[in-house]
Parts: C-alpha cells; structure tokens; sequence
C-alpha cells in the first residue's frame, strides 16, 4: 500500500502521521488500493507474525458487520470464539438497523464489492501455502460459523456472505488442483511409457510426489468447504429456527417449481427433515398442508422425482402412521407395477411395511415381487413357510387361507423362483440382461440349489393337492422349468422324480384346459432335455401317455365318422382327447418323432367329412387344424413329401367359408403361416431338392386372404356391453391377422398390389395398425420401389373411385372426404424421404400412372367438359415436391406427359371446375411449390405471385406469341440446348430414350410447336395415336423459322 500500516502494542490499528487508514476495515471501505495490494501486504505482515495478522483479519470481519468494539490481541490468545462473540454482542449498538452492508449510498455500494472482492483475492493469493497451514482458515472458518449463529442479524449477514465468497474462492481452488493432477498424470504415464532406457526414475519419483501433494492438498480443500457447509448453510442449530411455517412453506410452494430439478433437491432436502425423529412433531403443520402435493409427486414425469417422492412419503408414514389416508397409500402402492424399475422398488420399500397386502396385490405377480425383490428378499425367499401354508390341512377352529389367497400365493411363489433363478427383472424393466458381478452369480447359483432341493419333494404333494384346480397346476408346472436337475441323480432323488411323473399324468388325464395341457407339456420337454441323465427314464413315461392319448383319438374319430349323428358326449370325449394329444405334441415336438401316431390323418379325415357335410363343431374344426398343421412342421423337419401340406392348405382355403368365426381365424393363420414356410424361399441356399414342397398361391387365394382381411380387420366395433379388457384382446387378435398377410406381403408370396386396400387405411385405423402398415409399406419400398409407388398410386384410386360412387363425379373439393385423400396422398410423399435422387423413378412412375387415371375417361357431356376423374389431379399435387427441382428434364418430363393428355381447350379453360389441372400443372412447372399455395374459385396465385384477374389468365400459346421479341434472347439458349438435343433423334430409334424424347418435346415447344408427330414416337411410347383417345390428339404446332 505504499506506507505500512502502524500498531499499538496491544494489537490496536491506529493511524499514522498522515491521517491515512491504518485498518483493513478503513483500507477496504476507502477502496484507494487495489485488492492485489492490500492482499499482498497483509500476506507480508501475516508471514511476520500471524496473530496479529488474523486479529487485523478478525476485527475486519466484526467492523464490517457494523459493531463499535474491536478485539484486542489478549482476547484472541486467551477467549474461545463464543466467548469473543458474546463479548462483541454486548458492545453491538442495535439501535440503528442498518450496518455497512445495508447501508445506502454510492461509497457503501462500492463497500459491498470490495468486501467480496477482498475475500476472493485473499483465497486467491494464499492457494499455494497460508491456506494449508491448518491455522490461518481454521481460524477464519470457526469465527464466520460462530458469527452464522448469533442472535445479531447483522453478524448472521456478513458472516454468511463473506462464506459464500470464501466457498467460491475455494471451489475455483480445488478446480486448480484438479487441472494440476491431471496434468501431472499425464506425465507421470507418458514417462512411465518411455523404454527402460529413456525413462528417468527420479522424474517418476518428483511427479509421484508431486501427484501426492496436489492430492492431499484437494483433500484439504473439501474439508473445508464441508465445514463451511455444515457449520453454517446446514448448521444444527438452525433447525429449530427455521422449521416454523414461516419458513418451510417456502419449500413447499418450490415443490410446484417447473423445473424437476428444483423439485428434486426441496424433496431431497425434507428427507433430510424428516429422517430425525424428533423434528415430526414441528413438521406436523408442514406436512398437513402440503402432504397431497407430494403424494402427488409420486406421479411426476421426471423419474427421478417420482422415486424421491416416494421416499419422502414413506419417511412420513414411518414418523405417523396417521399422517396418510388409505387413498394416499393406494396411490404409492399401485407404483409397484411400474415400468420404470427405480420408481416399482422405491414403492416397493413403501409396501414392504404391509405385508399382508402382498396377497391381495398380486395381479401381475412377476412385477411385484421384482419391486419387493431388494427390500424384501429375505421374506420371499421363505418357502418353506410358503409350502406349509399351502399344504396345511384346516383344522377345526384356526383361520385358514381362502381359494383366492392360495392363488394368489401360490403364483407369488412361481415368481420369486423365477427371480431367484434367474436373476433379473421380467420383460418390459430394464434394457436387457446385465452382467452379474461374482456375488450375485454365486447367490444366484446358492438359491438354485436351495430352491431345487426343496421343490423336488414338495411339488409332487402340491400337484396332488391341487390336480383339480386348473389354475393353481397351471402355475405349480413352472416351477420344474427353474430346477437343478442334476440334484434328481446326484441327490438320488429318483423315486421324487417318479412321483412328479405320476401326478403329470393324473393332470393329463383329468384337464382339457389348454393352458394347463400346454404346461405339462413344457415340463415334459425340460424334463428330457439330452444333457441330463433322467431324459431316458422321463421319456419312457412320456411315449406311454402319448400312445394311450392317440389311442383314444383314434378310436373317437372312429365312433364319430362312423356314426350317423354325433351327440354331446361324443363330442366331448373326441374334444378333450384330441385337446390332450395336441397339447402334448405341440411343444415336444423338438424331442419326439411324433408322425408314427398318425395324428395328421385322423384329423384331415375330420376336416374333409366337416366341409363335405356341411357340418363340424367349432371346438373340434379348431382343433384339427391346430394339430395338422404342428404335424406337416414336423413332417416338414423329416423331409417328406409335399402331398400332405398342399392338400391341407386347400382344406384351410375352405375353411375361411366356414360360418363360425374362429375357424375362419384359425384357418387363415395357417395359411398365412404354411405359405410363408411352403414359399419359394425354401429352395434358397442350394435347397433345389426341396422344390416339389413349393407351393404358390393363385390369384383365388390371394383374393380369399384379402378379402378376409378387409372383412375382418379393417372394421368398426363399437360394442358398448364389451368390456375394455375384451376390446383390448380382440384388437391385438385384429392386428396378429394383419401382421400375418403383410408378411405374405413383404416377402413377395402376395402380389404387392393387394397391399393398395391396407395402405388406404393407413389413415383412418393409424391408432389401431398405424405402425404395422407403415412397417410393410418400408419393407416393400426395399423390395422394389417402382411398383410400391404403383400400389401407393393404386390405393389413392381406389379411395377415389369409392368417393365418387358415393358423391357422383360432381365432387366437394372442400369436403373432410377429399381432404382426407390429400391428406393420405402427404403422407405417402413423406415417406419417399429426403433423398429425391433414389426415388426419382418411382415418383416418375407414380405421376404417370396419376396422369393417367386423371385422363381414363371422356366426360359424356363433351369434350368441353372436365374428365370424371380431372379431381384426381388435385390429389396428385402432393407428389410433385419429391421432383428434383434443379433438373429440369424430370419436372418437363411430367409435364410433357401431362400435355399429350390436354387439348387446346383444355389449355384455354379458367374456369373453377379446371381449377385441379391448373393447379397440377403449376405443381410440375416449380416442384410442388405453388401448389401448396391457396387455390379457390375465381382466385390464385400466379407464378409471379400476383393475384389472378377475374377473366382468368390469358392462354399460354397468346402468352407465348405477345412476349416473343421480349423473351427472344432467353430462348436462343433454349433453342441451343434443344437443337443439340435434337440430334438424338437420328439415332436408331431402338436405342431413343422416350424420356429423351420428351425432354426434347418440352424445350422446343416453346419456340417449334412440337418437333415429334404421332409418326415419329418411339413404338414403345405408351402414348401412340392408337392407346390415345380421339378427343385428346391434337395437330402438331408448325415449326418456326427460327427453329
């Protein structure tokens, strides 16, 4: 500062001969001297002699809070900060409110920087030694947590303040040391790097070192920040301050803040609150008021505030178990089946405390227990506690479990095996399987054990227990599927195994249901898996209650073909037999030869005797099919003959007249399925051998398929009785229907322009097949680009076609049914994608196939009138933005195509009902732009952008001639161009371009009039005197001399 500052002896600052400030506080609030300066210097005194130097810094820190008193050095070295303190409050003037940093006025406001400004400079300059002297900030940080916690508000104030700054200060410090270790990370591994020759161990040595001080001192650095931070931000002792309503009502209206992270640190901060026990009851106001907001929080759209909602809540039930309502607690309980998996295990921690809602809970079992897994493995883990439940026999006068919970607990006992087996979340939680670090790898391994053990000897009594119970053998035949099942030889545990046989057949024998049949048949085909010992033994067991099965079929089919009229009971024994060797068959197919029982014959027989009387019980003509059709997949894996498949697909073909709606379903599925596995794909891969099994439907078939999807996917129901549940199953039977025949589809077994009737409902039935329809307008675009857009094209027609039948040809233009064509047509242009280059030959292909459906017919009235179908064009417009602008030969091309169709009257014609051609053929002339542009009677836009007049536009061949001495010069560079071009033409005509062609038509029509007459076309130009209508030729224009 240029003149040190002078002392008393007992550590008082005083003034020197000049009057200058002699104090940190004066030479602050002067603001004379740069903070570099007056840092420095007190650096200097600090290195003289510390004490003095803290007592200067002491005393800077109690003037600017505005107290008269001053601490002398006898009190620093002897009184604690409490004590410094309370001695400062007494002496603290607090008639008058306001203190330096309050204080109004240009030289206060110039205080207040300088007070920050000093403290972040003082941080700055003493980063590479005073700061880690453990005295100088110890000192300072103890006296600022003191002054935090005084009665004064002005102490409170300056202290908190001057810790903000140092907290800054000290964050960009440790921001420094960061950049130092990793720089001298990077060293130390570059040199440890080097050959053994080329690297210096003492350099190794300095940088280790190095990176071991700048660790120590980031270490240094933390702690103190966590002490500024916990002494005075979260001090202790403010709780009991600052937990009135007064104040926490702040938080709780936060809690409404739009941003989710201000949301989540209020939740984070009053689960800090609500943690202590003892603060519940000063809470109790608090959580009253704002306890539905953050019930309600367990439903926000950020994640992670939803889980810190839910832990909040369930440290409020914890606290007061009368602080939620039943509703609140229905609310966070149902968040068990969530998809997100931190939000189900967080609700799963909250329902952990209500154990005996687990049975009432236990839809979607698989969901519940993974919600429950990580809180309350222990307990569902327990089985044999659950085994005993469910084998205790009731005794007179003890509660026992109902029907119901025994369900219930018996399919919450199938998921912990198979979360305990497999260790992770069911479908539809998490991004896939993880990798299983060593201790759950072997916890996985220890509970599969445990679990085989025990289930090996308990299954067998529970299937007994249970055999008549569909549902409960159901779920109790899954568990098998999760066994060890080498313990069965191992353990020597055979006589457990033949005990769990025994009681499958039992289930066998007495169910028909199909979900209980196909799970005995899953644990059949576990059960005899190759790579266990017991496969022989399970085998034996499973040919024996195959050949009874297909015995009694056999001998049902006989007694019902050769009676003269089937009744009830016939049906049912031929139903649950058939019911049981299908079952069987179906799913073990991969471990049996299953086609020496004949199960094919048996029901082809069924299936021909129905379509020849006319007559066949739905269940049984279901059922047929099914198990003909497994029978011909396995025929299929032996390699055969294809005799059987190709007349079981025309018996399916049959079927799809059948009245009963479920044997049309069933028989298309098959179809749709045999076609796909009998196609033409079958002999790819030098598989020539497999040609006679190829079967290709006709054009009947084709028809039969589509006309089955119309009728029964693309259809309205609005059945009120029908549960939403029922709605639901019905649409996902729809879309399976439909996903099956848009394979047939995709892979080129249906002829692509069928797809035409499903791509005309892309709009109308998005919610319901949106994505399976755009799915299969992708694939079929990879497959062949310019006859999808042909189809594209082909079903706009159609939906053209319906509307006039139903309007008649004079159409609303403004109509929701026109509009919804357009709209449609958008669509389809969409998905062409940005790249125009690739897609140039379809969208050619499409315009020219519009072109022509828009020219099909002659209007009868005359030649005067619009075409029927002109409209058309209107919807065409929205193709013309995927031409390429910058080549003009593909827009001319179009538009020349379009001219050959229009005859000079047509050219001539303004009027509104020609508006669609007008519109067209501005779209081709400028890419699609102008046809975007609002198009209504009497009014348009031109090229130019002028608004049209009302007697129209003059005609463009007037147009042409008015203007020609002023476009002369623009079409001598035409006329260039077209001459060269024209050249081609004395080519062969085998080896003419018709695109070529046409371009050259489109330059020179301006000038010539037409180069090429009807003689002169190519003969495979589709537009040759003899394919054109008579009203629409015209005489050629006569060349002009300049030409």
């Amino acid at each position: 500062m240029g003149v040190q500052r002078g002392r008393k002896a007992n550590g008082m600052a005083q003034q020197n001969g000049e009057g200058d400030p002699v104090t940190l506080f004066e030479v602050v609030k002067q603001g004379k001297s740069a903070m570099q300066s007056v840092v420095d210097d007190w650096i200097e005194s600090y290195r003289q002699d510390r004490d003095l130097a803290l007592l200067d810094l002491i005393n800077f820190f109690i003037q600017c809070s505005g107290c008269k008193g001053t601490v002398r050095i006898e009190m620093f070295r002897n009184m604690q900060n409490a004590e410094i303190i309370r001695k400062m409050t007494e002496e603290f003037d607090e008639d008058s409110g306001d203190y330096p940093l309050t204080i109004s006025g240009p030289l206060w406001k110039k205080f207040r920087y300088n007070f920050c400004e000093f403290i972040c400079v003082l941080i700055r300059q003493c980063q590479y030694s005073i700061i880690y002297d453990e005295y100088m900030m110890d000192t300072v940080i103890s006296l600022l947590t003191g002054l935090s916690d005084s009665q004064v508000r002005a102490f409170r104030h300056t202290s908190t303040l001057a810790a903000m700054k140092l907290m800054t200060a000290l964050v960009n410090v440790a921001l420094n040391l960061s950049i130092n270790q990793d720089n001298t990370q990077r060293q130390y591994e570059a040199e440890r790097n080097k050959m053994a020759g080329k690297r210096a161990n003492e350099k190794l040595e300095l940088l280790l070192q190095r990176r071991k001080e700048l660790q120590e001192n980031q270490d240094e650095i933390e702690n103190m920040m966590n002490s500024i931070f916990k002494g005075i931000f979260v001090h202790p002792c403010v709780y009991d301050a600052f937990l009135n309503d007064s104040y926490l009502k702040y938080v709780g209206w936060t809690l409404h803040d739009r941003q989710g992270e201000v949301r989540l640190k209020c939740l984070k901060a009053l689960q800090n609150l609500y943690t202590n026990r003892e603060l519940f009851p000063k809470l109790e106001l608090f959580t009253n008021r704002f306890k539905d907001r953050i019930v309600s929080m367990t439903l926000d759209k950020e994640y992670d505030v939803a889980v810190e909602a839910i832990r909040l809540v369930t440290l409020i039930l914890q606290g007061s178990e009368d602080a939620l309502s039943n509703e609140d607690c229905e609310n966070v309980y149902h968040l068990v089946y969530s998809a997100h998996r931190p939000v189900a295990v967080a609700a799963g921690e909250f329902l952990h405390r209500n154990v005996c809602l687990y049975l009432q809970l236990h839809e979607h079992a698989a969901y519940l227990v993974d919600s429950l897994w990580e809180s309350s493995q222990e307990l569902l883990k327990d089985w044999e506690c659950m085994t005993e439940l469910l084998l205790e026999e009731p005794v007179q006068g003890e509660e026992v479990l109902l029907d119901r919970q025994e369900s219930a607990l018996i399919e919450l006992t199938v998921c912990t095996i198979r979360q305990a087996a497999e260790a992770h979340p069911p479908v539809g939680r998490g991004t896939g399987k993880r990798v299983l670090t060593a201790k759950e790898r072997k916890m996985q391994i220890d509970d599969k054990n445990k679990l085989t053990e025990h289930f090996i000897m308990a299954l067998p009594m529970l299937l007994s227990k249970y055999q008549t119970d569909a549902e409960k053998v159901a779920n109790l035949l899954q568990i098998p599927q999760y066994f060890d099942l080498d313990v069965y030889s191992a353990g020597r545990m055979e006589k457990h195994l033949e005990a769990l046989l025994k009681q499958i057949k039992f289930v066998v024998e007495k169910h028909t249901d199909t979900e209980v049949l196909e799970a005995c048949s899953k644990t059949y085909c576990i059960l005899c898996s190759e790579e266990y010992t017991i496969m022989n033994r399970v085998d034996i067991a499973h040919s024996q209650l195959i050949d009874e099965l297909a015995d009694r079929f056999s001998h049902s089919v006989e007694e019902l073909l050769q009676g003269e009229e089937a009744d009830d009971d016939d049906i049912y024994n031929l139903l649950s037999a058939n019911e049981q060797a299908m079952c069987l068959s179906l799913l073990s197919i991969s471990a049996h030869d299953l086609t020496r029982w004949d199960l094919f014959g048996n029901c082809y027989r069924l299936l021909r005797t129905g379509i020849e009387q006319g007559s066949m019980p739905e269940q049984i003509a279901v059922q047929a099919l099914q198990c003909s059709h497994y029978s011909i997949l396995w025929q299929l894996v032996k390699i055969t003959e294809g005799a059987p498949s190709k007349s079981f697909l025309a018996v399916c073909q049959q079927c799809l007249s059948n009245v009963n709606t479920p044997v049309k379903e069933q028989a298309f599925m098959l179809l749709c399925d045999l076609l796909m596995i009998f196609s033409h794909q079958l002999t790819t891969g030098s598989r020539e051998g497999l040609q006679p099994l190829v079967f290709n439907p006709d054009s009947t078939l084709q028809n039969e398929l589509l006309n089955f999807i119309l009728d029964h996917v693309f259809i309205d129901q609005d059945d009120e009785n029908q549960s939403m549940a029922n709605k639901i199953e019905a649409l996902h039977k729809r879309r399976n229907l439909l996903a099956a025949f848009s394979k047939l589809i995709i892979y080129d077994i249906v002829d692509m322009p069928a797809a035409a009737d499903i791509f005309k409902h892309y709009m109308k039935y998005y919610n319901d097949y949106g994505d399976i329809i755009k799915e299969t307008l992708s694939k079929t675009r990879q497959t062949d680009k310019i006859l999808c857009a042909k189809t594209l094209i082909l079903s706009l027609q159609q939906l053209f076609n319906e509307l006039i039948q139903d309007q008649g040809p004079n159409l609303d233009r403004t109509s929701s049914h026109v509009s919804g064509i357009k709209e449609l047509a958008r669509r389809f242009a969409l998905t062409f994608g940005l790249d125009q280059i690739k897609t140039r030959e379809a969208v050619a292909t499409l315009h020219k196939d519009g072109i022509e459906f828009a020219f099909k017919y002659q209007n009868p009235k005359g030649p005067e009138y619009p075409p029927p179908n002109l409209a058309f064009l209107e919807v065409l417009c929205e193709f013309s933005s995927k031409i390429i602008l910058m080549e003009y030969s593909f827009g001319s091309l179009r538009h020349s195509y379009l001219e050959n169709f229009m005859t000079e009257q047509m050219m001539e014609r303004r009027e509104d009902i020609w508006l669609p051609l007008i519109s067209y053929r501005n779209s081709l002339l400028t890419g699609g732009d102008e046809d975007r542009m609002s198009i209504t009677s009497g009014s348009s836009s031109s090229k130019g952008g002028s608004i049209r007049s009302k007697k129209g536009r003059p005609p463009l061949h007037k147009k042409r001639i008015e203007g020609e001495d002023a476009s002369r010069c623009n079409h001598t560079d035409m006329r260039r161009e077209a001459c060269g071009l024209v050249q081609l033409i004395e080519m062969p005509k085998s080896k003419q371009s018709w695109a070529v062609l046409c371009v050259v038509s489109w330059f020179c029509r301006g000038e010539c009039g037409g180069l090429l007459d009807d003689k002169e076309r190519h003969p495979t130009d589709p537009r040759s005197p003899a394919d054109t209508p008579a009203h629409l030729h015209r005489a050629p224009r006569k060349p002009s001399a300049s030409c």
